[in-house]
Parts: structure tokens; C-alpha cells; sequence
């Protein structure tokens, strides 16, 4: 059973009990992410995310860590492009823990000049390793193809120079500026008795930050072309197009389409590509889809003499698409997002992440039944009419490697008219 309570604040609190469980997942969730910050401080989103867990005015770093590992529980965080989360599991009646220190380095941290320098290294080391790495870059990169000279574009870990030198000061001013209960949700799932738990959050929930910064631009999605020559043993390749928002009616017609194209063994674009022709390890399709635009693509890895095949190949498969679904591939794509739901609800940590985030894009909690049934309403018109749209929008193009053999973007989207 989920149930909802907003309190004073605007604080907004959900439970779903999930009899049998003896544990219990619960986090907070901020309406704050990469999109929210200026380009002169990009990156401090997820610095400040870092720093969460580096001290408290009671506690050390280590201090936190070992409040929740010795009770045998874990705690991570995350930062997205529009939220930040920062969440616990634990055994049920250790929940007095997980809600104690989560409230704390939400509303108790210090920033110490100490921790601070040590967790810029921590940060620097992990972009190093996005750098290193072609694909991770390669997603980077085309986001900001996709959306040049906006927040939603940028890099979430913010280039090597700002992190280097962002202050104290601009962290903790991102997070009193731009936090606010208003835009925070606490949810909990698992073996969880809501009454009690709105009690306790109440109770714990008295200093929040009250920020009223609204930096979120709309996006304007405008696609190009992003190519880095490289000497790798592959092509990372992305082509993307306009996607839609969260809100739009044809969102889960959408899904259906990037199962049903690229998404497992039996796909379209898998089993043309990959197993009749050998031209790719991997290729898989994918929806990024934004609370007022998304993104529509595919990433494909080959080699420098197989890419002159792929992009031809590729661009039929895209082309040829909405006119060659069948009522059996729309069904199995429909299953196949049936079955994802339902399986990803025997999860607490799973069900507190997306009843939270509904929450915040939705301001409701939407029942399984009423996806179930949205996605049973989708049908072979409402697929092709979705991918004809979307494959009318401007391409982007995003590859690293060696990728002298590339046709230029002009041409590939040539292939598409």
C-alpha cells in the first residue's frame, strides 16, 4: 500500500509497505541535478553530492560510514541531470539509523577545507577515468552535441579546471540556494509503518535547506555532429534525434519502439547487424527521456573498415523502422516492459526510487495498473507514428576512434530522406 503525507514544509513523505520484508530502502530526493547549475561552477552538483558524506558537525566521514556498516546496511548517493539522491537500506528496525544520518548530511555539513581537497582528487580521479574510458566520454559528448551551450548539455562531473578550482563556498551556496523541502521527497518501501515514519522525518526534518534559486533553463534541443579521432581498436558511435519528455502521450509507445529496435537479442537492429552480418559487438537502442525533452538513440561499437558497411546498413534499418513493425514484435516489446515493471517492483530499493521521482515529475504515485494499462493501449499506430516523428527531427552524431572512414553528419541524415 503507498500512502502520502505532505508536511508544513512542503515536505512530502511515501511509504509502500511490502509485506514479507524484514528490510527496507529509503532515500531523499532533491529536484536538483546537473541541469540547475551555472556554467561557471558546472560539476558542483555532484561535488556537493561527494561532500554530503564527508562530515557532519557530530560526525566524521568515517563516522557515517560506520553508523550504517555496522548495522549491516549500505549507503550511496547519485546525481542526475535533474536530481540528486541520497539513500539507505537497511534492516527495518535499524531505520532510526538511516534516517538519523541522512537527515544529518542533509541539514548538518561542515565542508571541511580537509575533506573538501581530498574529495576534488577523489573527483578528479573519477573523470580521469571517464576520459579513459571511449563510451562513457562518448555519451558526455553527445549530450552536449545535443544541447550546445546549455546546463542540460554539460557534464555532470564539470571539466578538470572548475573542479580544480571550485571553493567551499560555492558548494555549500549551491545547496542552501537551490534545496528546499518544496522540491524534496523522503520515501521508504520495504517493511515500513508510514504513521511512524512520518513522525520520525517530521521530527528530523526541522533545518532543511530553504533555497530559492530556480536556474532550470528549457531546453532547446538542436543536434550536430561531434567527431575525435583516436587510436582504438574500435568506432564508438551514437546517433541520436530529438526524443520526447516525460509527459508526452506517446511516451510509452516510444519504449515499445526502442525494444522492439534495439533493446535484447530477438531486436531488429541486433539481429540484422550484429548476427547476420557481424559488423558490431554491441548496438543497442535508448530513450533518455527529460521532465521537457528527451533524447532518442543508438550506440553501436565497430571496427574502422566495418563502419563504411554499418552506417549504410544502420540507416535503412532506421529508415525502414516504422513501416516494417509487426502486431507480434509490438506485443513482445509490451511484454517485455510488463515485465521489467513488475519484476523491478519486488525490490524495495527500486520501488522507493520510483515512487520518488513520480512524485517529483508527476506530483502523484502512479500504481502499477495504471502503467500496466498504458502500456497495454499502446499499438502499431501509435508506434510508427511516434518513430515516423521522431526520425524527422535533427540528427546528432557522436564518435571517437578511428573514424577516418565516417561519412560526416550531413550525408548519414542524408541516408534517412
Amino acid at each position: 500500500m503507498t500512502k502520502v503525507t505532505t508536511l508544513d514544509s512542503g515536505l512530502r513523505i511515501v511509504t509502500q509497505s511490502m509485506p514479507g520484508l524484514e528490510t527496507v530502502a529509503m532515500g531523499i530526493w532533491n529536484s536538483v541535478g546537473g541541469r540547475d547549475e551555472l556554467a561557471s561552477v558546472n560539476g558542483v552538483a555532484h561535488f556537493l553530492e561527494h561532500m554530503a558524506f564527508k562530515g557532519t558537525t557530530t560526525r566524521t566521514s568515517k563516522q557515517i560510514a560506520e553508523a550504517i556498516e555496522n548495522v549491516g546496511g549500505d549507503i550511496n548517493a547519485y546525481t542526475s541531470t535533474e536530481t540528486t539522491a541520497y539513500h539507505v537500506r537497511l534492516i527495518a528496525e535499524d531505520l532510526p539509523v538511516g534516517i538519523d544520518i541522512l537527515t544529518d548530511i542533509l541539514q548538518n555539513s561542515t565542508f571541511a577545507k580537509e575533506e573538501l581537497e581530498v574529495e576534488r582528487g577523489v573527483i578528479l580521479q573519477e573523470i580521469g577515468r571517464t576520459l579513459d574510458s571511449p563510451d562513457s566520454k562518448l555519451f558526455d559528448q553527445f549530450q552536449e552535441t545535443a544541447f550546445p551551450d546549455q546546463p542540460i548539455g554539460r557534464s555532470l562531473l564539470g571539466p578538470k579546471d572548475i573542479i580544480k578550482n571550485i571553493s567551499r563556498n560555492e558548494i555549500k551556496d549551491f545547496m542552501t540556494s537551490n534545496y528546499n523541502p518544496k522540491k524534496m521527497v523522503v520515501s521508504a518501501a520495504g517493511k515500513i509503518d508510514h504513521d511512524e515514519f512520518v513522525d520520525r522525518i517530521s521530527k528530523a526534518c526541522l533545518n532543511l535547506p530553504k533555497g530559492t534559486t530556480d536556474n532550470r533553463l528549457v531546453a532547446n534541443y538542436m543536434g550536430g555532429e561531434y567527431r575525435e579521432e583516436k587510436d582504438l581498436e574500435q568506432i564508438h558511435l551514437i546517433t541520436c534525434f530529438k526524443g520526447i519528455d516525460l509527459h508526452h502521450e506517446d511516451y510509452y509507445s516510444l519504449l515499445v519502439y526502442s525494444s522492439l529496435l534495439g533493446e535484447g537479442m530477438s531486436s531488429k537492429l541486433f539481429q540484422e547487424i550484429r548476427e547476420k552480418r557481424g559488423l558490431v559487438y554491441s548496438i543497442s537502442s535508448f530513450a533518455f527521456p527529460f521532465t521537457d525533452t528527451g533524447l532518442f538513440g543508438v550506440y553501436a561499437g565497430t571496427g574502422e573498415k566495418q563502419i563504411e558497411e554499418l552506417i549504410p546498413v544502420l540507416c535503412d534499418e532506421l529508415k525502414n523502422s516504422p513501416n516494417s513493425i509487426s502486431e507480434k514484435e509490438i506485443n513482445k516489446g509490451k511484454a517485455q516492459l510488463k515485465a521489467g515493471l513488475l519484476m523491478s517492483r519486488e525490490r524495495a530499493d527500486n520501488r522507493c526510487r520510483a515512487a520518488a521521482n513520480q512524485l517529483l515529475c508527476f506530483n502523484r504515485v502512479i500504481e502499477p495498473e495504471e502503467i500496466t494499462e498504458k502500456i497495454n493501449n499502446v499499438t502499431k499506430e501509435t508506434v510508427q507514428r511516434i518513430a515516423t516523428n521522431i526520425l524527422k527531427t535533427p540528427m546528432t552524431i557522436a564518435s571517437i576512434g578511428p573514424i577516418k572512414n565516417l561519412e560526416y553528419l550531413d550525408k548519414i541524415h542524408n541516408r534517412l530522406n
